[in-house]
Formats: C-alpha cells, sequence, structure tokens
C-alpha cells in the first residue's frame, strides 16, 4: 500500500476564522460536513466557500472550548461523522467520543430547503454498553471512528496501549441508531455486537491507535491511526506518527504512513471516501493538529494497492 498526498487546502470560513480541530467527515449536499472536537459549530465544506453550520446548542454560553482557556472539559467532543439517511434522505451521523459524560450525544445533520438542520440526543446508556462489551473501563472510552458497511455501522474505540486497551469495535444497525438519536426509540433498543480488537503495532515505543475508518466497497476497511503519546483518553500528547491500516474484519493486512506535509507529521482524525478506482483509492482527510489557534488542514490522499 503507498499514500501520495496529492492536495492540501487549510479550512477557515467564509469570514477567515479558522476552523480548528477538524476531526470528523462526511459528504453533506455538495460538500462536505466538517465537525470540529472543540466546538458546537460544524463547517460545510463547499465548492463555493466553507460556511458555519450549528451543531449542538451553547455549552455555559460557549460554542468553543480550548485547555488554555479552562474549558477543554465542556466540549462536546465529536469524533465520528458517518454517511446515514432520515426517512428516505441524506443526512450526517455525528458521535461523540464517550471519554467523558457531556462526549456522549449523536447528531443527525440533514438538509431541509437546501440548509443544514441539526438534531441530537442522548446517547450514555448506550456508550456504557459499548465500553462493556469491549471490557473498557468507563474513563478509557475514546469512540473516535465509524465506517458505513450498508445498514450497518462500525464503531471504533481508538485504544491506547500505555493504558493496557489497544484498538477495537463493535457494529450497530445504523436505523436503531438513528431513531435513538432522533427520540423515535429507546437507546436500549439499540442491539450491539461483534466486538473487534486490532494490532496496529507500535512506533518509537508508541501504539497506533484509532482516530477513523472508511469502508471500501469490498468489504474492506481503511483506518487512520496516529501514535500519540498520551496516558489516558482526554489528554493530548506528542504525535509521532500516523498511518493508514487497511483490515479485512479483525486482520490487519497492511499499513502504511501518511507522509508528513512541509516536514510536520498531521494527525488525520477524520477520513472520507471520493472514489475508488481498481487499486486506487481517493480520500479527504482532516488534520487535527492540538492547537486551538491553528486553522485545520485537510489532505486529499491517495492510496495505491500494490
Amino acid at each position: 500500500m503507498r499514500i501520495t498526498v496529492e492536495g492540501v487546502r487549510t479550512l477557515t470560513f467564509d469570514d477567515g476564522t479558522p476552523v480548528t480541530a477538524a476531526s470528523a467527515i462526511a459528504p453533506l449536499g455538495d460538500g462536505w460536513l466538517v465537525a470540529p472536537d472543540d466546538a458546537t459549530i460544524a463547517a460545510w465544506v463547499r465548492p463555493g466557500g466553507v460556511t458555519p453550520v450549528r451543531v449542538l446548542p451553547p455549552v455555559e454560553g460557549l460554542d468553543r472550548f480550548s485547555e488554555p482557556a479552562g474549558t477543554k472539559h465542556l466540549k462536546p467532543d465529536l469524533e465520528v461523522a458517518c454517511p446515514a439517511e432520515v426517512d428516505g434522505e441524506p443526512a450526517v451521523l455525528l458521535l461523540g467520543s464517550g471519554s467523558t459524560p457531556r462526549r456522549m450525544r449523536g447528531v443527525l445533520v440533514r438538509l431541509e430547503g437546501g440548509e443544514p438542520v441539526a438534531q441530537a440526543g442522548e446517547l450514555g446508556p448506550l456508550y456504557a454498553r459499548v465500553a462493556q462489551l469491549l471490557e473498557v473501563p468507563a474513563d478509557q472510552l475514546n469512540l473516535e471512528g465509524g465506517s458505513r458497511h450498508g445498514d450497518t455501522v462500525r464503531w471504533f474505540h481508538r485504544g491506547n496501549l500505555a493504558a493496557g486497551a489497544g484498538p477495537a469495535s463493535v457494529d450497530l444497525p445504523l436505523a436503531d441508531l438513528v431513531a435513538a438519536v432522533l427520540g423515535r426509540a429507546g437507546v436500549d433498543a439499540v442491539p450491539i455486537s461483534s466486538p473487534r480488537s486490532y494490532d496496529l503495532g507500535r512506533v518509537a515505543g508508541v501504539g497506533l491507535a484509532v482516530t477513523d475508518a472508511v469502508a471500501l466497497p469490498d468489504g474492506r476497511v481503511l483506518l487512520s491511526a496516529a501514535a500519540e503519546d498520551t496516558p489516558n483518553a482526554v489528554d493530548d500528547g506528542p504525535v509521532v506518527a500516523a498511518a493508514l491500516a487497511l483490515v479485512d474484519g479483525g486482520i490487519v493486512l497492511d499499513i502504511a504512513a501518511v507522509p508528513e506535509v512541509d516536514g510536520r507529521v498531521h494527525k488525520v482524525e477524520g477520513l472520507a471516501l471520493r472514489g475508488v478506482e481498481d487499486a486506487r483509492v481517493c480520500l479527504l482527510g482532516v488534520v487535527d493538529d492540538d492547537d486551538p489557534a491553528a486553522p485545520s488542514v485537510q489532505l486529499e490522499l491517495l492510496v495505491e494497492f500494490t
């Protein structure tokens, strides 16, 4: 597997405000919805510009959160963006990481009259059941990736080898998850199945952990992974490497490093599929460099299987 960076774009809203901490991306209308993990406002990236989309109400009057401001503990930490449907119409499902009780919400964003509309729901009991099935302590749960496989969402726990837990995933029916977010069915009605674990190895002694996932047409999955030196599911740390891993079920078939850009390792936290042709896969990746003042970067990635 060979990875090439074919394009780099700095993400800013049309008014010049930076899009920070981009952590998930999925198609919406004629563009892409980019969800941050440090805000209640997402970015709708379209050919004509980048516009803000409110996905959650303010928290204690705030829409952005950071460690320097002492507000990091308030953030909703949206880490997953997955294509979905609501009443037969396209939508984007956003999910929090679950690493604290504040981060256990789901959001559905759909277009009404051409404009994005968001609806959120509390999913705390679902996160608790996922942690129990994966045998992950509640304070270590960190669900950062999601891939869609037909009617199923595969939800990925990032894992942290320093804390004794590697990457893992579970499967959930997409329709049941959507119904739970919309309040049309109880959270307890969402079945969880197929726990899997993944051994992605280490780089410079730091374990590679899953940051997102995208399903390929043949059923295999490309995982984005980062070797981030952090002791837990909440604190950031130095990133020594970023990679993509090709997996089939729970079997890791190949791993390749994401090339550095301008001599810097970029932590790809969100992946979306742009197209597949023979042994070539075109992806969009969004980068969270854990800098509250810096605009996020969007990468055009080409993956070639050899």
